[in-house]
């Protein structure tokens, strides 16, 4: 950005003392106590100059590399046509999180969640050959989301600005390519940001597509959940693998066999009682198979009973299950008395099944394989089968993870064992394949004049999202530590006392930075107390900080990196250039 002097006597802030009362992460907190936001609504922020110097910051690098690696910025509308959604089935497919509205002629728009089908009509429009490819286009748009719960400032909005791109590929080596190349451009803007990230692996979701990956920034309050292993495996919690043991024979397997079980609703009871029946078979509770009833909720509004069979020292991590049944939502089941089959506690897999007398789908954990034994429901209240063989004495219509994940099991890859952690999805890449141009009918000449159909990769940056990552993960107990990149000022100058020589002495010094090329913050506030602006100095975050003050007698200005806290005294002849080395212009 242009070089400019910043004068807190008259920039559009106001600082806070208290923190606002509906903050509760870090970020929220100092970037509204700071001035560089105000909330306009719920989930929508407004940017005050230096919150927008910021943003326009982390703006700027991300078009600098999206540029370098060759992609061409675009600009759509916010406000769309039903028609492109309608045609990908995400017009329904997005539920309630679509912010839908109709004109004044009762026509259907919707306001962007994402914009994948408008940028392949675009290409449709314009593009006709295979000599026309490959094309990444990007914009920075406003996207709408009509999140249930906006929480925790910028970090989950309703209204939050995106860089998305696409990629245009006549074939699939093309893609892995395109693919590549965003990935590295994702690696270089988010080393430049100064933000540490895991590259995981993903659920692809309503997007579609096969190969997904999540830039994931670590921090104790992310919202997704993580794995990594010592020999390099990572991937969000709703992607990882089960590792599936050997199926076992069936010959030679005990007779199943039902036993009176009374007041054994829960796997803790179950066991106690197992144990007391079958002293010398060691039974523990992941012996037994817990079977979980869910509603599925599909996006035309259809409702269906689900049964999900896993292991019962395993919790159901619901996250886990909706990423596996998307776009379908799952929701707890309340109609055990429409389903009569369902004996609430008691429930087992014989009577489940959609061939089955009761119609109700039953999915399995990977864990659950043919020839593996159990104890689980009768059927009957007070009654549990014991030696339910999986493949002899009951089948499943289809395998799914919807089991917790914890610390210590194996790495599907054999990379060891998993721990988990804590992030904020920062950036978001997907090879998404032709799901898109099929919908849309986007189709260009090969090289011997057949038709054949694009195949198309997503990439997405949370630009305001990284704001509040980059506050979050540099603040300290004083208030906010811009990293240089995205500073709104490259120095704060900072002007004590009463003497009328440090004011001359601090406009001076502030007016050669500027015109050495760097945007200075200079408080020249006459009447505000030093106690305050250094609180100030410290709370608004810019790396560098000059006092121009006490030191002036001796001719000594002090330079302190908000960073480390080191100062430094230089001789005022000398500040300019010492500045600038410092900051490196």
């Amino acid at each position: 950005m242009h070089p400019v002097l910043l004068r807190m006597s008259t920039l559009f802030l106001r600082t806070l003392r208290d923190d606002p009362a509906d903050a509760e992460v870090p970020s929220h907190r100092l970037l509204v106590r700071a001035g560089y936001i105000r909330r306009a609504a719920p989930g929508g922020f407004t940017w005050l100059p230096l919150g927008y110097r910021v943003f326009r910051n982390v703006e700027r690098v991300v078009r600098e590399e999206m540029d370098a690696m060759g992609a061409q910025e675009v600009h759509f509308p916010a406000l769309l046509p039903r028609e492109p959604y309608e045609a990908t089935g995400r017009w329904t497919e997005y539920g309630d999180n679509l912010f839908r509205l109709q004109d004044r002629r009762g026509v259907d728009h919707l306001l962007g969640p994402t914009h994948e089908e408008m940028f392949t009509l675009l290409v449709k429009d314009m593009y006709s050959s295979y000599k026309d490819l490959p094309v990444s286009l990007y914009q920075i748009q406003t996207k709408f989301r009509d999140e249930a719960r906006p929480r925790a400032g910028l970090l989950r909005g309703r209204e939050f600005t995106m860089k998305d791109s696409y990629s245009f590929d006549v074939d699939d080596a093309g893609l892995d390519k395109s693919y590549a190349a965003h990935r590295d451009a994702y690696i270089r803007i988010f080393d430049r940001l100064g933000l540490e990230y895991a590259i995981v692996s993903a659920m692809s979701g309503a997007m579609g597509g096969s190969k997904s990956e999540e830039f994931l920034h670590p921090t104790a309050i992310g919202e997704d959940t993580f794995v990594r292993s010592p020999g390099g495996y990572a991937a969000n919690v709703e992607a990882v693998t089960t590792v599936v043991p050997d199926e076992i024979p069936l010959e030679g397997q005990p007779e199943a066999h039902v036993e009176d079980t009374p007041d054994t609703p829960t796997i803790e009871t179950l066991v106690g009682v197992a144990q007391q029946l079958f002293p010398d078979a060691g039974y523990t509770a992941a012996d037994t198979l817990k079977n979980v009833v869910v509603q599925l909720v599909h996006p035309d509004g259809t409702r269906e009973p689900l049964v999900i069979g896993l292991p019962g020292d395993r919790e159901a991590d619901l996250k886990r299950l909706e990423a596996q049944l998307a776009p379908a939502e799952v929701e707890p089941f309340t109609g055990f008395d429409q389903h009569p089959a369902l004996v609430k506690g008691y429930i087992g897999p014989q009577v489940l099944g959609a061939d089955s007398p009761s119609g109700i789908r039953y999915l399995v954990d990977p864990r659950v394989v043919r020839g593996t034994r159990w104890i689980t429901g009768a059927n009957e209240p007070g009654r549990h089968v014991f030696d339910l063989v999986a493949g002899r004495d009951f089948t499943w219509d289809g395998v799914v993870e919807a089991a917790e994940v914890r610390p210590g099991d194996p790495a599907p890859d054999g990379s060891g064992p998993l721990e988990l952690a804590r992030g904020v999805e920062i950036g978001h890449i997907f090879q998404l394949g032709r799901k898109y141009a099929e919908a849309l009918d986007l189709k260009v000449l090969d090289e011997n004049g057949k038709l054949v159909t694009v195949t198309m990769g997503s990439y997405g940056i949370g630009v305001s999202r990284a704001v509040a990552a980059i506050a979050e993960s540099t603040h300290d107990e004083l208030g906010l530590r811009w990293p240089r990149e995205v500073a709104p000022a490259d120095v704060h100058v900072v002007a004590t006392g009463k003497d009328a020589a440090v004011f001359e002495t601090a406009e001076a010094l502030s007016r050669e930075l500027v015109d050495a090329g760097l945007t200075v913050l200079y408080d020249d506030r006459p009447k505000v107390s030093p106690g305050v602006k250094f609180k100030d100095a410290e709370l608004l975050g810019m790396p560098t900080i000059v006092t121009v003050g006490r030191g002036l007698a001796d001719g000594v200005i002090e330079l302190r990196d908000r960073a480390t806290g080191e100062r430094e005294d230089v001789p005022v002849a000398d500040a300019t250039a010492r500045v600038r080395a410092v900051v490196g212009k």
